[in-house]
């Protein structure tokens, strides 16, 4: 099955694109080629240039405060767990500490480090990270895998915080939704949104053997969902068929 997500606002699309160049930087950071050594490092500017929104940071504080405050209010619920209560709420209050804690921006820190600075500058000319512009990279590249992964993780170790916040606030979010069976009719498919609740993820699971790719669009009140097939020309065109999937709505 393939998972797509679709976020409704700003701040998740954020969130997630936060996530999957956290995901990316954790695959490439294991690996021993120099190559994806590379690759881990333009990934942590990536990191840094999403990062750099000047409401990010609070934003996320703002977020895990606010599960906090939702999550204590179940406390004495006899339908809910103490024990797994008590443990989401620790790693929300352990996550907001350690954010606020960081000085300045996702990655600040490393802003500071004058040769990560002097590649970051040249990662987006096209062969800009050759021998001949930066020899002292081109021989860190020649290091042992071991030691450029002790690098690596040393300036990770800034953005943990940000990378961590972002999973637990993901998480909860995508637990909030129940997903449901859908049959899109013709290939289209769309649905009112229920008044009073402020949907933030859509979440859509799909067969990769009916070859269908969702094009989906949405706002507060309606979403609607079109399932396109890719043809040989390279191009999408409208699948036509009717083809059920299972659809989440979290909040």
């Amino acid at each position: 099955m393939i998972l797509y997500e679709y976020p409704f606002n700003e701040r998740i699309r954020t969130y997630l694109r936060l996530e999957h160049l956290f995901l990316r930087l954790t695959e490439l950071v294991s690996r021993e080629q120099a190559i994806d050594h590379h690759f881990a490092l333009t990934t942590i500017f990536e990191v840094m240039d999403v990062g750099a929104r000047a409401d990010l940071k609070s934003d996320v504080l703002k977020d895990l405060d606010k599960q906090k405050h939702i999550l204590d209010a179940y406390r004495g619920n006899p339908a809910i767990a103490e024990g797994i209560l008590d443990e989401v709420i620790n790693q929300l209050s352990n996550c907001f500490q350690a954010l606020s804690s960081l000085p300045g921006k996702a990655g600040q820190s490393l802003t500071e480090n004058d040769w990560l600075m002097s590649i970051r500058s040249r990662v987006g000319i096209p062969g800009g990270t050759c021998e001949f512009d930066l020899p002292a990279y081109y021989a860190w590249q020649h290091k042992p895998g071991n030691e450029r992964r002790a690098d690596l993780m040393r300036w990770i170790a800034t953005l943990t915080p940000l990378a961590e916040s972002i999973h637990v606030l993901l998480k909860l979010l995508r637990d909030s939704g129940a997903p449901q069976k859908v049959i899109a009719n013709g290939g289209q498919f769309q649905q009112n949104l229920p008044q009073g609740r402020t949907f933030q993820l859509l979440r859509l699971l799909i067969d990769p053997s009916l070859g269908l790719i969702p094009e989906i669009s949405g706002n507060r009140l309606m979403v609607s969902i079109r399932l396109m097939r890719h043809g040989e020309d390279d191009r999408l065109h409208a699948g036509g068929e009717d083809a059920s999937f299972e659809l989440t709505l979290c909040s």
